[in-house]
């Protein structure tokens, strides 16, 4: 049998920092990441055969846990027809249909391989649309690795984007300006520095990428008036909060309807995919339809839809958001008190199956404030958690996962555990 020290080592020889997405690295708690061999249900398995349940959920798309029958009984039977076929298939349509009976406002769709692919055409697709240039992002909303969307806030609200990653040219960047997340002042601010020169605001309606931060009340809805008001589209990034938050995602809840929405992770159900999607008047700028070029070879990959359709069929069924939510605020609860027996600073918070958990008082409302937090205690406690068999994602500001498949006894464990760590952390 392996080992993850072994396994790490050998895979830094020819992998960049031994992964081939960063957080895998470990870097934000420290340690020797666990090499997966398999999953199954709630729980992960590493190549030293210990097992974890998993709150982690491959970042989002597990919904119904790993190794659903259902799906792959419905991925079995695409793979026997072929991995890809670089031409139409029928899956494409059928899982675009399901899409758009759960988005109303959504009456077209374009897949890509990539939640990171689907942001990157919005951007492009809002671009086009408007014949304008600029657009408005949040810092701490992140929307994948697209160069005009790695940018962060400069000296000060008014200021253009600066490149938060090296490779990212300072003249792309410039198109891209910083707002903060619940504040609709520094969107105000925004549009009458740049009239008529913002093609759109791009956002995280709930975001998870600074951790789990609520919208404001009004926030959501402010943002869809000022895009009206300049002329600018409303894009909603609901990669991670699509189908995780609610059947109708984040925009479900809140009541605010974008002119293009971005989906991922879900609606793969394990595989590579994302979308766009909106009315088909901005739609229908595409390529072959419009001048706005977008194109991916894998892009509507048989498989992916086959995972992506039966995930979907699952979690359609009556009453499973308000089962799943309810469980889900079951450990949340557990979490925070536990953590008060002990004394610790820590607040938590879910909205359907997606949850945060913070090493401050309060849960944050912002940027800034997410980054305000004990983030030492929070290692010790990822590792205390970890040898205990329960696995959360290894940074402070990502937010957590909860699938259908984790039971009352797993809840139980993970409370138990957490109680322990956090007596250790007093």
């Amino acid at each position: 049998m392996s080992s993850n020290a072994a396994e790490f080592e050998r895979a830094q020889r020819v992998l960049v920092g031994g992964v081939n997405s960063a957080v895998r690295a470990f870097r934000a708690v420290g340690g020797t990441p666990r090499f997966i061999a398999r999953a199954q249900g709630a729980y992960l398995w590493d190549v030293e055969g210990r097992r974890y349940i998993d709150y982690l959920g491959s970042w989002g798309p597990m919904i119904v846990g790993h190794g659903h029958p259902d799906v792959l009984a419905r991925v079995e039977r695409a793979v026997a027809d072929g991995l890809s076929f670089g031409a139409p298939n029928r899956m494409e349509t059928e899982l675009a249909e399901r899409i758009c009976a759960l988005y109303p406002q959504v009456e077209k769709v374009r897949f890509t391989s990539s939640g990171t692919e689907a942001t990157m055409s919005a951007i492009r697709l809002a671009r086009g649309h408007t014949g304008r240039d600029a657009i408005i992002k949040f810092e701490g909303c992140y929307h994948g690795t697209g160069d005009s969307l790695l940018v962060k806030a400069g000296s000060g609200a008014l200021a253009f984007g600066t490149p938060s990653s090296a490779g990212v040219p300072a003249d792309l960047a410039r198109h891209t300006l910083v707002a903060q997340f619940n504040d609709l002042d520094t969107v105000a601010a925004l549009f009458a520095a740049h009239p008529g020169a913002i093609a759109c605001v791009i956002v995280e309606p709930m975001p998870g990428n600074m951790n789990l931060i609520r919208p404001a009340p009004g926030f959501l809805a402010g943002l869809r008036a000022l895009c009206d008001e300049h002329g600018a589209l409303l894009i909603f990034d609901e990669v991670m909060s699509g189908f995780r938050v609610a059947l109708g995602g984040a925009q479900s809840l809140v009541g605010v309807v974008p002119d293009i929405s971005t989906f991922g992770k879900v609606i793969g159900g394990g595989m590579p995919v994302g979308a766009l999607g909106g009315p088909a008047a901005i739609m229908d700028r595409l390529a072959p339809l419009g001048a706005v070029y977008q194109a991916g070879t894998l892009s509507g990959n048989p498989i992916a839809m086959a995972a992506g359709l039966a995930t979907l069929e699952l979690i359609s069924a009556d009453g499973f958001f308000d089962r799943l939510g309810t469980r889900c605020e079951r450990l949340v609860t557990g979490l925070r008190d536990a953590a008060a027996r002990a004394g610790v600073a820590y607040s938590a918070q879910s909205i359907g199956g997606m949850a945060g958990m913070y090493f401050r008082a309060e849960v944050p409302g912002g940027f800034t404030a997410a980054q305000q937090q004990d983030v030492e205690r929070f290692r010790r406690f990822f590792h205390a958690m970890l040898e205990a068999g329960v696995y959360l994602p290894p940074s402070p500001v990502e937010a957590f996962f909860f699938s259908s498949a984790i039971s009352d006894e797993d809840i139980a464990h993970t409370l138990e555990a957490a109680g322990a760590a956090f007596a250790a952390l007093a």
